[in-house]
């Protein structure tokens, strides 16, 4: 239920009270897994584990109420993929339901004054998977103990929580109300909360605090950090709080499952939170699946493991080229292979450097003819059908056909296969002169040859970079793919020794006006097209470059405006004038969008559904579909 009481005249100006809209509290049904410990009392009943009012989850057909048990298998290629559990747990204190709007979750509600002052109320009775209650002492500890802890975090506390350098006031109402509020708005406050990166603004408390110098026994203290091999006390607490990486199973935590192996290991068992607030309709406890066990392989031979039946659930380290594969074998292995479409501004896209070190490409990075020549001679249409089955749409990198911002002419504009058209731009630019190969030469009497950085972690980048290499290769320009690893390709493109690299699009294709638009301007240095003027901004001018160019200051200056409105048709118009910016000026160039992307699982697993979106953020993979709600049928 959501009621509006208007403040102001712009939408986002209003004061917004937002409740769980809740079913009647259905009678309690025991967990199985449970029973016997229930029995012998060790572990209280389930009207004593949930909250007082818990999250009812009301399944829609063709999903139907499960049955508790089970064990859900899947693979890894490597231990760090353990978080996956967070992802797809996907427990916050405010989620995305499937249409992509706000509602409370570890939270009954919530109330937005301005979007300046945020005030959380918490489930009473709520607990941790420990069975300590779950309250606004956890907040306070957080705030005033980790964050603002000098020893704990260095810098203060984290960008997210800073508006213009400002921090938030955090208030304690009382144990389960606790208001966060700034002078000026935040209107990216909630759709961090919201989002698939953990954003954690409480801690076990209870747990933590005997880590913690404040609390504990100095010399007590000193000597559980030496044991564990850590400088101090900081360093101790520091590697046992963590919410995310799942290696510390000692640490409490308020998802679906919680892990129980410490590394090092190859095999990862989460099991069931007896204390997770989520019921369904007929009063059963959420999760259905008992536990979750992560098994890890060679990345390479994750495909074909799935195919041989070994995983009950399978999305990482598999991609579309797998499909053919991992349909052929889907009788004699058990499973069945889903096609969810993606939702990236571009499944690949290539990122010219605007700040490349090499003065001569940087000219011409910057010259968007140049720019416009590349797109124009790549053959998308051959793309799409030769790798995806010409189920792709071919695309800019720009938001996909279902977002509501979306114009047909950010998604074509300079992105038809146009070789005339490519090569007559190259002429004006002044790239008239060729080799004895027909390459184009530099001013400078180079060949034009342009290495693309890839971190070569998938074949699907270096497919598409073959095909566009013989395509410029129509247009004069040569293309050479240089595999690196991940680290090594990035800081190859902060410090500018890159010319061009692959990455995937925008990560989020389906973005609304009230979404913020940090992705279409120079705001992190992970923006691999700009990367230095997106680190100058991040560092508070300290490192990286201005801006020098005025299309590009325009979108930064756009993006500030967007923050200081809060008006929803400004928010809209101020998207599109710099999605316009963006298919105008293509400084990426986006090939395909919307790539299916495989999913496997066991025909018994009932409640995913046949179709859906798998992206990362809004969306946490499967996350967004409930993966509590899935279990084991005939």
């Amino acid at each position: 239920m959501k009621t509006i009481s208007s403040l102001g005249a712009g939408l986002l100006a209003l004061a917004l009270s937002y409740t769980a809209a809740q079913a009647q509290m259905p009678d309690l049904q025991e967990t199985p897994m449970l029973a016997a410990e229930v029995s012998a009392g060790k572990m209280p009943p389930i009207a004593q584990r949930i909250p007082e009012q818990p999250l009812i989850v009301t399944l829609k057909a063709p999903q139907e109420a499960g049955k508790p048990g089970g064990d859900l298998r899947s693979m890894i290629s490597r231990a760090r993929e353990t978080r996956l559990l967070n992802v797809i747990g996907y427990t916050r204190l405010i989620t995305y339901n499937e249409k992509y709007e706000y509602v409370p979750d570890l939270l009954e509600k919530f109330e937005i004054q301005d979007e300046r002052v945020f005030t959380f109320y918490l489930r009473k009775g709520h607990r941790w998977s420990d069975g300590h209650p779950f309250t606004t002492e956890d907040f306070r500890y957080y705030w005033e103990d980790v964050a603002n802890n000098r020893d704990l975090s260095p810098a203060g506390p984290m960008q997210d929580l800073l508006v213009d350098g400002e921090k938030p006031k955090v208030e304690i109402i009382d144990a389960t109300t606790v208001r966060f509020s700034w002078s000026k708005r935040n209107p990216a406050f909630l759709p961090r909360i919201a989002g698939t990166s953990a954003f954690n603004l409480y801690r076990p408390a209870h747990y933590l605090k005997q880590f913690h110098v404040r609390y504990a026994d100095p010399q007590k203290l000193a000597a559980l950090a030496a044991a564990d091999k850590r400088p101090n006390w900081a360093a101790l607490h520091g590697r046992l709080d963590n919410m995310v990486e799942g290696d510390n199973p000692d640490l409490p935590g308020l998802d679906p499952w919680t892990m129980t192996t410490k590394p090092p290991a190859v095999r990862f068992v989460a099991a069931r939170n007896p204390y997770f607030h989520r019921i369904d309709s007929n009063g059963r406890q959420l999760p259905y699946l008992d536990r979750i066990i992560f098994t890890q392989a060679d990345g390479k031979l994750i495909p074909a493991k799935a195919g041989a039946g070994e995983a009950d659930l399978q999305f990482r380290n598999i991609n579309f080229s797998n499909f053919t594969f991992l349909k052929e074998n889907e009788k004699r292995a058990g499973y069945k292979t889903l096609l969810w479409r993606t939702a990236k501004g571009s499944h690949i896209a290539l990122y010219p450097n605007l700040n490349s070190n090499d003065e001569t490409w940087r000219k011409l990075m910057r010259d968007a003819r140049f720019r416009h020549a590349l797109s124009l001679g790549i053959d998308r249409q051959a793309i799409n059908e030769s790798l995806f089955f010409g189920l792709a749409i071919e695309s800019n990198n720009t938001v996909m056909p279902d977002s509501p911002l979306f114009k047909p002419e950010y998604k074509d504009t300079n992105a038809q296969l146009d070789v005339a058209t490519a090569n007559r731009l190259l002429d004006q630019i002044g790239l008239t002169r060729r080799d004895g190969s027909g390459i184009r030469l530099l001013p400078d009497g180079r060949p034009a040859e342009i290495i693309v950085e890839t971190a070569g972690e998938d074949t699907e980048q270096t497919d598409v970079l073959e095909l566009i290499g013989e395509n410029w290769a129509k247009i004069g320009i040569k293309l050479f793919a240089k595999p690196s690893q991940r680290d090594v390709v990035r800081n190859r493109i902060f410090s500018g020794e890159a010319m061009m690299s692959v990455w995937a699009g925008m990560e989020n294709g389906l973005p609304t006006a009230d979404m913020k638009p940090n992705e279409l301007a120079p705001t992190s240095q992970y923006g691999l097209q700009w990367p230095k003027w997106g680190q100058w901004f991040e560092t508070g001018q300290k490192s990286g470059e201005p801006i020098d160019m005025p299309l590009v200051q325009e979108l930064f200056d756009l993006y500030q405006a967007w923050l200081d409105t809060g008006d929803r048709a400004e928010r809209a118009r101020i998207w599109h004038r710099m999605l316009s910016i963006h298919a105008e000026q293509t400084f990426t160039i986006g090939v395909v969008t919307g790539v299916f992307q495989p999913i496997v699982a066991n025909k018994k697993l009932h409640n995913i559904p046949k179709e859906g979106v798998f992206n990362w953020d809004p969306g946490a993979f499967v996350g967004l579909y409930r993966p509590e709600t899935f279990w084991f049928g005939q």
